[in-house]
């Protein structure tokens, strides 16, 4: 695989409770299961893509604390490039994580460093794929919109309005069917890859849809990095030369493999495992 990846985005430290239900709000839901783990859907995705066989670096920020340094660590291990990481003035970002018996969850996200994320000394290659989420400011969208010379990827999570600039220079935006229902806006977007959970996913250009990849069937146990790994699967897929559906069967392949391990950076092959999409 000849794909060249620089993921702009989060880094967070995950602490995951897993119970038999969510609470309800005000309700206090004992027997939990606590477990601490890298996370951060930028860090997510750059994990993933690494582990598919892409060569990859992370551009972001943690904090000086040993969150931090933890999270840099598990960014290595993975086979992703870290020198683009800065280390900011403040706490490490921190995501808070519910985990029910079914796989579904409720996040809350504490930012932290990830809103000090720059640019400053920063360059894109013509040839390098650039990948980012919504967990970093809008303003440093748009600077990328700006400051990328090749194929620029934006994971529309969480749902935000984009700047009419970043939509119309990204080459790809990737969102949930919630996330495209909340952005009207991605109607006119150039591409548009929209997951359906178990229904599938589907790729748009205009608004018209020119392929569709049915899901795998699974019991999930938690659903934290499945749309991330979709991400890194689905960008890599195309760079690499996938047909659409091809690509897309793969990633979701990706992502069922993904809801089978609780961490929200799980082990993978390499892409071309999932290319049956029957992994």
């Amino acid at each position: 695989m000849d794909v060249d990846l620089a993921v702009v985005g989060s880094i967070n430290a995950d602490i995951t409770a897993t119970t038999s239900r969510l609470p309800a709000a005000g309700e206090t839901i004992g027997g939990g299961r606590l477990t601490r783990s890298p996370g951060g859907k930028g860090a997510n995705q750059a994990a993933a893509a690494a582990r598919l066989g892409a060569r990859t670096r992370m551009v972001g920020a943690v904090g000086a604390d040993a969150e931090g340094r933890a999270m840099v660590r598990a960014l290595r291990a993975a086979g992703v490039r870290t020198d683009a990481i800065a280390e900011a003035d403040t706490e490490t970002g921190t995501a808070l994580i519910m985990v029910d018996a079914q796989g579904e969850n409720q996040i809350a996200v504490c930012e932290g460093a990830n809103a000090r994320v720059s640019l400053d000394g920063v360059e894109f290659g013509e040839d390098e794929t650039v990948l980012t989420q919504l967990e970093i400011s809008l303003d440093l969208i748009v600077e990328l919109a700006r400051r990328v010379p090749g194929y620029f990827v934006i994971n529309a999570a969480p749902a935000l309005a984009l700047p009419a600039e970043a939509v119309d220079r990204a080459d790809l935006i990737i969102v949930n069917e919630t996330e495209y229902s909340h952005l009207p806006q991605l109607q006119d977007a150039k591409h548009v890859a929209v997951t359906y959970g178990a229904r599938g996913s589907a790729l748009l250009s205009r608004g018209e849809q020119i392929a569709f990849a049915e899901a795998l069937p699974r019991n999930p146990v938690s659903t934290v990095g499945a749309g991330d790994a979709f991400c890194a699967a689905l960008t890599i897929g195309l760079r690499s030369g996938f047909e659409p559906a091809q690509a897309l069967r793969a990633a979701n392949a990706v992502g069922a493999a993904a809801v089978m391990d609780v961490a929200a950076q799980p082990s993978f092959d390499s892409l071309e495992t999932y290319l049956s999409g029957e992994v």
